[in-house]
């Protein structure tokens, strides 16, 4: 069968080959509606496939990021990537999504195998353990936006939730409904994952600014087959949390286990909040009170940044941290 050419194309549609180039790249400012229209049947007429390739080699570009996260199986994840396909969509990029396994050896492994493949940028939710090659790249201007998490030199523009504030927002409101013994459940910091870290830390200054019992004992911070263990052994002590604050999806899975295994009762006897929403919660027998974050903004947020980046190649020495905000919604749990 005979390929199809950008020629073929131009002909079709009664238009000149660079009308179909302009057409493909997204460039419609001075083409007439009709013109577009008679352009876009061709194409579909005829089954006509850009070559990517040869657009690539031409322009110096692929047109393609890599997205580089620690786990997807974080709710956050999913719809971080989903935001960001939207903007590369709307700019004529594609996307690989990568997932680390929060393993430096396997994060890194991606960014070989993505610049192998000549991506324009990166996407990277960092993992501890990569910071040589991240400062490599730097040297070389790479573009690259990290998201969630930071490292201890902000070399890249570096996108995150205010999470301090986050975990006082969620103290503030089981304070709200008078609880006053809160038990935090995390998954493992031994990694020193940020949003983790700064979530403890805000929880531990909430505390300490509403005058409540802190109990180490209180602080789960564990790998997530040994939540539900942790949670078994205070819930077996004489004195007992009234209320818990998961600070993860993955951690309040855990913890929504252990209620249930014990029979117990949200609100009545005990209240639950935690961060990160997820469509089940708000249709859940007892609906969930959640610290939101503004997902979709800070994807779009940054793949707008990265192709900035990409188009610019101005690049500074470091980046300010862009925090964001977090939403309170309220539901019955708490």
């Amino acid at each position: 069968m005979k390929k199809v050419t950008m020629q073929d194309v131009a002909d079709q549609a009664g238009v000149s080959k660079s009308t179909v180039s302009q057409y493909i790249n997204n460039r419609y400012e001075y083409m007439a509606a009709s013109t577009k229209l008679r352009v876009e049947e061709a194409i579909k007429e005829l089954g006509y496939i850009p070559n990517y390739v040869a657009k690539s080699l031409k322009q110096k570009k692929t047109a393609t990021i890599g997205v580089i996260v620690a786990n997807i199986l974080h709710t956050f994840s999913t719809e971080i990537i989903r935001s960001i396909e939207d903007i590369c969509e709307e700019n004529g990029f594609h996307l690989f999504v990568c997932n680390a396994d929060d393993k430096p050896e396997k994060e890194k492994a991606y960014i070989d195998m993505l610049l192998a493949k000549q991506v324009d940028g990166l996407i990277i939710f960092p993992t501890n353990g990569n910071d040589d090659r991240y400062e490599q790249l730097k040297k070389e201007g790479f573009p690259i936006v990290f998201m969630d998490r930071k490292i201890n030199q902000s070399i890249f523009p570096t996108l995150l939730l205010d999470n301090e504030s986050a975990s006082k927002t969620a103290v503030a409101q089981l304070v709200a409904k008078s609880r006053k013994k809160i038990c935090l459940v995390s998954t493992s910091i031994e990694k020193k994952v940020t949003p983790r870290v700064e979530r403890i830390n805000g929880f531990k200054k909430a505390l300490e600014e509403s005058n409540l019992l802190f109990k180490d004992e209180w602080i789960i911070a564990e790998e997530r087959e040994q939540i539900g263990e942790k949670l078994q052994k205070i819930w077996g002590h004489q004195e007992k949390p009234d209320a818990f604050f998961a600070t993860n999806d993955l951690a309040l899975i855990e913890l929504l286990k252990f209620i249930k295994k014990n029979r117990l009762s949200m609100p009545t006897d005990i209240g639950v909040i935690t961060i990160d929403d997820s469509p089940f919660l708000e249709i859940a027998t007892t609906p969930i009170s959640v610290i939101k974050q503004p997902t979709f903004t800070m994807g779009r947020d940054a793949a707008k940044i990265l192709l900035q980046l990409i188009d610019s190649k101005k690049f500074e020495d470091c980046y300010q941290e862009q925090r964001y905000s977090p939403i309170l919604v309220n539901r019955e749990s708490s």
